[in-house]
């Protein structure tokens, strides 16, 4: 969702889809996990690598808004009208839920997806083997914020991996307002009506999937760090 605020210094923005801020015409393609990045961060028009999906069109009339989605875990789904799922341990009473006013596709997907709502897959989730750069110019929690960073559904591995990486150059205002983003996007699909459901469980799989293997690939790019410093404390002691 990239607009003409961004040149102004505003923050890249977490498309809906995965997409976002497109870098500079005919620059160099962003760096991916384990390819060198500037001391002194990265910079944050360098983030995204495609422009942001463009939105799905508005259901005909009459149709289910879920209609046309596969369910299989590509794409985030969008909101619908229905009312968001019944709270966790709610039995899956047809006669009752539908006097709650949930419809026979929302009945049905309760009772496949069991006690699964959106984001209690997160939950899981660990920000252990994330490393921050320091970023000393900007104040937040960095745990609560790489937790948000994890669970959205909207980023791609890759592109948490550079929001990390150009931490050091992103301003205060452009940290609330990712914050702000992704805090908004939980919301919002944890609000999407039952018949999403199984979509939704299929994305935190997969995502979560992407973090963890986010998190090895540090352990991996640390462990490489760590042998270079080494190997260079040795050639120093040799005089080479």
């Amino acid at each position: 969702m990239p607009d003409d605020s961004q040149a102004a210094g505003n923050p890249p923005t977490p498309p809906p889809a995965g997409g976002g801020q497109q870098p500079q015409k005919d620059g160099p393609p962003p760096p991916r996990p384990g390819e060198a990045v500037p001391e002194e961060g990265l910079d944050p028009t360098q983030v995204f690598a495609t422009p942001p999906a463009p939105p799905p069109p508005p259901p005909a009339k009459g149709q289910d808004p879920a209609a046309g989605q596969t369910g299989d875990g590509g794409q985030p789904p969008v909101k619908d009208s229905g009312k968001p799922p019944p709270p966790v341990g709610t039995p899956v009473d047809a006669e009752k839920l539908k006097a709650d006013g949930y419809d026979d596709e929302d009945i049905r997907v309760l009772g496949v997806v069991g006690d699964y709502r959106f984001g209690s897959m997160s939950l899981s989730l660990t920000t252990e083997s994330i490393v921050v750069p320091e970023h000393p110019e900007t104040n937040f929690d960095e745990q609560e914020f790489l937790g948000l960073l994890a669970g959205s559904i909207s980023l791609m591995r890759d592109e948490k991996w550079r929001i990390i990486q150009a931490m050091p150059k992103l301003s205060q205002f452009q940290i609330d307002e990712l914050k702000k983003i992704l805090t908004e996007e939980k919301k919002k699909f944890s609000e999407l009506s039952p018949k999403h459901l199984v979509q939704l469980q299929k994305l935190e799989q997969k995502h979560g999937d992407d973090w963890r293997d986010l998190q090895s690939l540090m352990v991996q790019e640390g462990a490489k760090k760590e042998e270079t410093a080494q190997a260079d404390e040795i050639r120093k002691k040799l005089g080479l």
